[in-house]
């Protein structure tokens, strides 16, 4: 088990970006966390589970979806947090 947060930077909001990444979890049973949109624009999102899963996830997120044009992602591990519900999004941090 691993747990990563990410910051996605460019158009991310406004395009489905959320929506599209709950989605996406969806290929991978048991992943948990969140994803919302932050105030300066970007979107920030934790996925904690199996490491192939998680990984994923963050390759995904270079991509976004169809709509989205990502400039930048940063990601950092952290300790895996065993509250975080199943994959949601959450409203904006």
């Amino acid at each position: 088990m691993i747990q990563c947060r990410v910051i996605v930077r460019g158009r991310v909001q406004g395009v489905g970006f959320r929506a599209a990444t709950v989605r996406q979890t969806n290929r991978y049973p048991g992943l948990r966390g969140f994803v919302r949109n932050l105030a300066d624009g970007s979107v920030e999102a934790v996925f904690s589970g199996e490491d192939s899963a998680v990984r994923a996830m963050v390759e995904w997120c270079g991509k976004g979806p169809l709509f989205a044009r990502v400039e930048s992602v940063s990601s950092a591990e952290e300790a895996p947090d065993a509250s975080l519900p199943e994959f949601q999004v959450r409203r904006q941090g």
